[in-house]
């Protein structure tokens, strides 16, 4: 059995004007993420994790900012193109954990949301998926209340059969 690890990272600024999604759902915020998707950090830092424990580059590579394609896509599309990558090479999820990272708004209530839809997008059971929220206790463009940053490590298996 082959077993890989990756990490992800990702951060998008506050916007007026924009629709606020972090785990492939809608939060009730009058202000969102800027982005070229719709800018979920919390995706997108899974899609890098995934991608790279799978050796597959980056979030970048596959789905680049500079293509309209993918101009204010649902990020849902981006994470169910990338568990496609990962299964062509025959790995499978054996768990997600997650960190976001905020001071506004409060996202404990919206976790097991998010978890739920996580799971269905990727084709995995709601326990694989841990998701926390954190503040920075007011230090850092996160702590002036400027964005939202979000951290993900996978863990992948392969059967060698």
């Amino acid at each position: 059995m082959k077993i890989r690890v990756g990490m992800g990272y990702d951060v998008h600024r506050f916007a007026v004007g924009r629709e606020l999604w972090l785990g492939g759902i809608r939060i009730p915020h009058p202000i969102g993420l800027l982005g070229h998707s719709d800018a979920d950090v919390l995706i997108h830092a899974i899609c890098d994790a995934l991608l790279g424990a799978a050796n597959a580059r980056d979030i970048g590579f596959h789905f680049p900012d500079t293509d309209r394609r993918f101009e204010s896509i649902d990020s849902k599309l981006l994470l169910s193109e990338t568990m496609q990558i990962i299964r062509k090479q025959k790995y499978e999820i054996s768990n997600i954990d997650c960190t976001i990272c905020a001071e506004h708004p409060k996202l404990q209530i919206y976790i097991p949301q998010m978890a739920k839809k996580l799971a269905q997008v990727m084709g995995v059971s709601e326990e694989d998926i841990s998701i926390k929220a954190t503040t920075t206790e007011k230090l850092g463009f996160v702590g002036r209340d400027e964005g939202i940053a979000a951290y993900a490590v996978a863990l992948l298996i392969r059967s060698e059969a």
